[in-house]
Formats: structure tokens, sequence, C-alpha cells
């Protein structure tokens, strides 16, 4: 029996679905949620966020958004600020993901903030220049300094903070993700050197900067460190909503093009959208 062979046109038409379908599979999408939290869908869709605190004034449909997500994968956390923790335990509670943070502060949000704490364990545990394999091996994630502190409330009355609890050392996050960018969220920090060594994880495509000023640093020395790190692009963060972090986005964006001669910076609205598609060689020059 003598087996039939594919015309060419067959042929250049898978050849181009199939160029297609590899291109469209390695998109990312990244939406900011206000302050410091992202929501990340990676090329095979899985759902990862960082610092989720839906329920910023910033982020007017924060609540209803929080209400409707029902998918997540893992909740990486910088540190035990409650701007940062923010609604990680619904969050967690909702969807089944797993928390991504220090020993410390994992079981610090486990006794303060009820994060489940089936969610938490030596799998998603880590330490400052240690790198841990997630999700199949499609998520590479290293712990790096950042230069803060960090504490997780365990008493409130009204606006009135009773008692802190030690929630480890503050951190950034180096995220790995296959097929798609290398991300580096800052966490809460001031700048410092050794930011120009987060390269050894990887080429950082995307740096989630803090420009507030007051907590961390502002838009001058943010720009000093996307200079160290030599991102492809650079989103700020941490300078909504509370009127004390002075340093806007498009400050931060003057102060990226005096040092670079050019404009990397990616200034997003809270609860805004955008699809990372993957660079050529030519652009990562």
């Amino acid at each position: 029996m003598r087996k039939k062979l594919l015309s060419p046109l067959i042929i250049l038409i898978l050849s181009v679905f199939t160029a297609f379908s590899s291109a469209a599979s390695e998109k990312t999408e990244i939406t900011w949620l206000g302050q410091s939290g992202f929501r990340i869908i990676t090329p095979t869709g899985r759902v990862l966020f960082i610092d989720p605190w839906f329920t910023n004034s910033a982020y007017p449909k924060g609540k209803e958004q929080l209400e409707s997500h029902m998918r997540a994968d893992l909740i990486f956390v910088t540190h035990g600020h409650g701007d940062h923790v923010g609604n990680s335990a619904e969050l967690a509670r909702k969807t089944g993901a797993k928390l991504v943070a220090t020993q410390e502060l994992g079981r610090a949000m486990i006794k303060y903030a009820n994060f489940p704490e089936k969610q938490f364990s030596q799998e998603t545990a880590g330490n400052i220049g240690g790198d841990i394999t997630l999700l199949d091996g499609e998520i590479r994630v290293a712990f790096v300094p950042a230069v803060h502190s960090s504490s997780i409330e365990t008493d409130r009355v009204s606006q009135n903070v009773k008692n802190i609890a030690y929630a480890g050392q503050a951190i950034g996050f180096v995220i790995n993700i296959k097929n798609g960018p290398t991300i580096y969220h800052t966490g809460d920090t001031d700048l410092f050197s050794d930011m120009a060594l987060v390269r050894d994880y990887g080429e950082i495509d995307i740096m989630m900067v803090c420009t507030g000023d007051k907590f961390s640093m502002g838009a001058r020395r943010a720009a000093r460190a996307v200079a160290l790190v030599d991102p492809l692009m650079a989103i700020p963060m941490h300078y909504v909503p509370i009127p004390a972090w002075t340093s806007a986005s498009d400050t931060f964006s003057l102060e990226t093009r005096k040092l670079l001669k050019k404009d990397i910076s990616k200034a997003l609205a809270p609860g805004e959208t955008f699809t990372w598609e993957q660079p050529t060689a030519t652009q990562r020059k």
C-alpha cells in the first residue's frame, strides 16, 4: 500500500501554522494591581501573583477582581508589610495557590495573616542566594537581597498597630519563566551596588522597580538601580496611593532617559495588562 505524500502547499501551511503557534505560545501577560502587586500569566497559562494587594485605594475594581479570581498557581511575597502581604491569604484560600517566600515570612503569615498552612512548605520556601524550580520546571525563582525591613502586624485596633512580629529579611525575586521573560521584582528596597549581580540568574527582561521614595528609593535612585541591572523594560511601582510617595512614573521615566539615553520605562495604570513577546537576539543587544 503506497503512502500518500503531503503536497508542498500543505507542508507550507503546516509550517506557517506551527511557527505561528510557537510564536503565540511565547506571550506572557502582566497586569499591575497597583502598589507592588502583579499578576503574571505564563505562556502555558500558569497564573502567578506577586505581593497581591487587590484592595489598595489606587485600584477601584480591586475587590471585584479579587472575588472573580479563581485561578492562581503561586503567590510570591517579598516581605511582611501589609501592603505586600495584602490579600494573599484570601487569594490562596480561593485558588489553592502555594506561597513562595522565605521560611520566616511564610511561618509568620500562617500564624498572623491566616495563610493556609498546607499551602506553604519546603517545596516553595527559599532564602537569599538560593533558587528553586517550580511548576514542573516552568518557573525558576531566585531569592535576592533587598535593603528594607520586614515585620507583620499581629494586633490592630482601628488604624493603630499595637504589635508586630519579626518576619524575616525583606527580599526581591528573580523569576525566570520558560519561553517567557526573566523578571526582577525588587520588593521594597534602597539602591545598592550588588543589584548588578542579579544578572547572574539570567539577563533581566523586565525590572519591576519601586520608585516611591520615603519608604523605598525614589525616582532618581531607582533609575540608577535600573542602570545597574540593565533590563529591557522597567515598570515603576510602589508610588501610589499614599501622597507621601512623591516620585511619580513620569519623573522615573525622565531620570532613566537621563542615565540610559533611552526610555525603557513602562508605566501601567492599576488593572492595566500588557503582553510581553519574547525579544529577538538583536533586540537584546
